[in-house]
Parts: structure tokens; C-alpha cells; sequence
């Protein structure tokens, strides 16, 4: 699965360097066609499957499945923060990581919020973005959902940092990321059920909010001014796009709910 996801994104890397700079859809009739796919699974599997567990389990169990997986994204924040040079937000994140840890029930709690220390959610698209690397082509993943060329490339990091990267047998790495995949599905059900009544092109909606939200993430929440300066957006559609909503983590079929109305461990991607 890393191989052939792997080969996927250096295709990609080929494929895209072709587009133009301020074009974020060249490959639009591929992206239809996957987030097709993607609606279709979400439909017959993951949306039945998540309404159930949602229905099941209490919200406090819920959210403590949730805790738990943003925990251990914030390593991987820190690490991304550090490279930004934002070394105190860095020190944050691993303090973050370390009190939920230890007083959080391996964080299922999270401590670390009741005492102030907040949590950012940093990934490598983020970072490559803060040192000017540009965005590059949309691209909607089979199953991951929405993305770009540039935050494509966190992908493989998030899958091998999650808490599923670190268990033995494979069998036990498959429960956990079907949990941590369902248990995002059930916290964004209430938002792709609005998507699907407001969107006139679901597709577009989807892919608008999710590089808006993203545009918002790298300029941590001070985009510029000008499209020039971060080619995410296409200056010959004179629509507004949605406002973007708040960070989220990972993102499941549905595209991520427009990637969290649109995922990492901030899923997490």
C-alpha cells in the first residue's frame, strides 16, 4: 500500500508540474471521477458504519477516542513547528503531547487544553507552504480525499506516524486507523448532511472550501491579499468561496467534510 502510494504521488509530481500556476484544477475530470468512488464507498460503508457507532457509543467516549489520536499528531506537529522555526510553539506542542501522555490516560483526556496549552495542528503541507513552497494542483486521493500537489506529500507521514505505525500484528494496525477513520466520519455527519443540502455542485463546494481552509491554515489565518502569493485559487472565478472553518485533523470520504466542512492528526490528515 506505501509503494503504490508512494508511486502515486511521484505520477503526480510528473503530472502536475504541467499545470499552471494559478489553475488549482487541471486535472478536474479525474478528480470527479475519484470523489465519485469516494461518495459511493462513504454511501454504501463508512457513513452507515459511522452513524452506528456514533449512535452507540456515548459523546464523552467519542471524544476521547478523538483526544487519542490528535495526541499523538501533536509529535507530529512539533516536529513541523520546529521547522517552521517556530521553536516555542515546538516546546508547546511536545509539552502538549507529554501531559496528555502521562496525566491524560495516554489522551484519551485532554489535560493539556484545561491548563492552556493549545494545540496547533501543524503538518508538512503546512510547512512546505510557510517557506513559499507553492501549492500546486488539486488532487482528490482515493479514500484520503482532498489535497494538493504540496500537502500531498504529508500523506505518507501521517499514515506512518499515526498510533497504527506502532502496533504489531498488522491486524491490530487495521482496527485502529478503521476506528480512527470511522470515528472522524461520526464527528463530521452533521456537516456533510448540510453539504449535501446547500451544495449545488457538491464537487465544487468541496474542492473551494477545502483550498480556502488550507490557504487559511498556512497563513495561520492572515491569507494575503493577493492570489498571487499562494496559487491555490483561480482568478477567473469571480465567486466567493465559503469561509474557511475551523482546523481539523484527518480527512475520510465526504472529502473530509469539505476537509472539516471540507481531516493532521491535521487530518489529523
Amino acid at each position: 500500500m506505501r509503494r503504490l502510494l508512494t508511486s502515486a504521488l511521484l505520477a503526480s509530481t510528473l503530472f502536475a508540474g504541467c499545470a499552471t500556476a494559478h489553475k488549482p484544477d487541471p486535472i478536474e475530470p479525474w478528480n470527479r471521477g475519484v470523489f465519485a468512488f469516494n461518495e459511493a464507498v462513504d454511501a454504501a460503508v463508512i457513513k452507515p458504519v459511522a452513524t452506528v457507532y456514533r449512535d452507540v457509543l456515548p459523546a464523552p467516549v467519542r471524544r476521547g477516542v478523538t483526544n487519542f489520536f490528535s495526541n499523538i499528531h501533536d509529535i507530529w506537529s512539533a516536529t513541523n513547528l520546529f521547522m517552521q522555526g517556530r521553536v516555542r510553539d515546538g516546546f508547546s506542542d511536545v509539552a502538549r503531547f507529554g501531559t496528555n501522555t502521562v496525566f491524560g490516560a495516554l489522551g484519551l483526556f485532554d489535560v493539556a487544553s484545561e491548563i492552556g496549552l493549545e494545540r496547533h495542528g501543524e503538518d508538512l503541507g503546512q510547512t512546505l507552504g510557510h517557506w513559499g513552497v507553492p501549492a500546486g494542483a488539486y488532487i482528490v486521493w482515493p479514500v484520503f480525499g482532498p489535497s494538493t500537489l504540496r500537502d500531498s506529500l504529508d500523506i505518507p507521514f501521517d499514515t506512518v506516524l499515526s498510533p497504527s505505525g506502532f502496533v504489531s500484528p498488522e491486524s491490530a494496525a487495521y482496527a485502529l486507523t478503521g476506528v480512527r477513520v470511522i470515528n472522524l466520519r461520526a464527528d463530521l455527519i452533521k456537516a456533510t448532511d448540510l453539504i449535501d443540502q446547500i451544495a449545488l455542485d457538491k464537487y465544487t463546494f468541496v474542492r473551494d472550501a477545502h483550498l480556502q481552509r488550507r490557504l487559511n491554515l498556512v497563513y495561520n489565518g492572515n491569507p494575503p491579499e493577493s492570489d498571487d502569493e499562494e496559487p491555490y485559487l483561480d482568478p477567473s472565478d469571480d465567486g466567493d468561496l465559503p469561509s474557511p472553518p475551523a482546523p481539523q485533523g484527518a480527512v475520510v470520504p465526504a472529502e473530509g467534510a469539505a476537509s472539516a466542512v471540507a481531516n493532521p492528526a491535521s487530518a489529523p490528515r
